[in-house]
This record gives structure tokens, sequence and C-alpha cells, in this order.
């Protein structure tokens, strides 16, 4: 049922699904589950309590679910569960959960995963992520779909990252990331829209335009922050999408959200 190369080590405790190749000096370990079609190039490492979706690609020197980097870990039986045809490239370091995170680090479905990035323990990532060469999540951060974050980018322990929002390259998130929302800089501010994403993925001309309005009251000078929530909720009820920052920024975080420079737009 499944392709090994002769010099791979694979656990014979190990759950391999129809139609896996698993490539020369691979290393799979007791607790590992690979989904139906899932491909390991070469030299792939996947220990732990970690299952990998259907039809996943991982290439070389990729190491998968080994202990995470906290001094707090005690060697609980945590998880890593990653999606179905996620492609994660050349040295990717992805660790499972904690106890003190929910015990499980989750990515979810069509995901990309450049040369040398990093997720850490207890984060979550939605569908379709695509993180660029060197960009890193340290541990707790919370990545909603469509979002992709920019190489050698670090985002901040739990940090907050909305649906289709943009990371530049380079840049230090330290602040929670309204959803649609573009950032850069080495202490990430907030600089406008991902306008060119919405309009890839088919986001109607009416739904920016509303966006691009209710952005602009939400970090406008007049007003608390309070005040100009309830007042783009009231106004754009209708509009998804700007529904869905009045609700991301209304919920709870640890983290403040990422302001633009200066604290106001035009």
């Amino acid at each position: 049922m499944a392709a090994i190369h002769s010099s791979a080590i694979v656990d014979p405790a190990a759950r391999l699904g129809a139609d896996v190749k698993i490539g020369p000096f691979c290393v799979v370990g007791p607790d590992v589950q690979l989904g139906d079609g899932v491909e390991l190039m070469s030299h792939v490492v996947i220990a732990g309590r970690t299952r990998i979706g259907a039809k996943s690609r991982i290439f070389p020197f990729a190491s998968i679910g080994y202990p995470p980097q906290d001094l707090k870990y005690k060697g609980e039986l945590s998880e890593l569960l990653i999606g179905a045809n996620c492609t994660i490239r050349e040295h990717v370091t992805m660790n499972p959960g904690t106890e003190g995170g929910g015990m499980v680090t989750r990515i979810g479905d069509n995901c990309l995963f450049m040369v040398n990035a990093h997720v850490a323990h207890d984060c979550q990532v939605g569908n379709s992520v695509i993180m660029a060469n060197n960009a890193t999540l340290a541990g707790h951060v919370a990545v909603e779909d469509f979002v992709i974050i920019g190489g050698l980018s670090a985002v901040h322990q739990f940090v907050r990252i909305g649906r289709h929002a943009m990371i530049g390259g380079m840049s230090g998130v330290e602040n929670d990331v309204i959803p649609y929302g573009m950032v850069m800089g080495e202490r990430a501010r907030l600089s406008g829209l991902n306008i060119v994403g919405l309009r890839r993925r088919g986001f109607a001309r009416e739904i920016i335009h509303d966006l691009r309005n209710a952005y602009r009251l939400l970090f406008a000078q007049e007003g608390t922050m309070a005040e100009r929530l309830g007042d783009v909720a009231d106004q754009f009820k209708a509009n998804e999408p700007v529904m869905q920052i009045v609700q991301f920024i209304g919920s709870d975080s640890s983290r403040s959200i990422c302001q633009p420079k200066g604290g106001s737009v035009t």
C-alpha cells in the first residue's frame, strides 16, 4: 500500500494511508499517522503524536512533531495536527502543543510553508495560509484563513491574525492584526487593507468599498475605539467582512490591536 525507500526508518506502529510515499533516509515515529497520498521526499523526520492529512507533501530536512521549545513542557502527550494538501518545504519545523495551551498545535488544509518557516507549540493555523521563507510563529499564535506572512517575519506569542490579512516581509508583529488588514515594519504597524488580496479572491467592489470606509471610521481620531466600533457595527451590519473585523476587535485578547502609524488614518 505504501512505497517506502529501503533506507527509510518507519516504526511498525506508524499508521500509513493508501499510496503514501516515503523517500530516502526519512524517519517516522510510532505515533505518527500519514493520510492517503502523503509524500515525504527525503531526510524528513516526523515524531510524536503527529497526524498529517491526505496528499500533503513534505520536503527534505523538515522536522515535524518533535518536542516544543518551551521550558514548561514536561513530556505531556500533546498533538500536532496538519491538514490535507499542505506543502511543507525544506527545513520547516513544527511543534506539538503543551498543557498550558490546549495540548494541540493545529494546521488547516491547503497551506504552504516555505523554507525555514517555524510553527511553535499551541499555534492554531487556518486554511490556505502561506508562510514565506523564514517566517516564524511563536507559541499560542492564532492565524485565520487565507493569511499571508511575508519572509523573515516574526509573530509574537499569543498574537491573533485575522482572515485575509497580509504581513509584510521583515515585520515584527507584536499586536493583533485585524481581518483584511495589512501590516509591515520592524515593529509592525497597520498600513491599510489587503486590497490586492481581496481583489484576487473575487471580493465584490461594493464589499471592498465598505471595508475601506469602515477602516477609516475605525481608526479615525474622533471618539474612543468602543464608540467607533459601535458606529461601524450600526452602519455596516449587512456587510459580513466588516462585521468580522468588528467581532475580531471586540473579542478577548491578551494583545492590543495593531494600529496605523500615528494612530489614525485619513
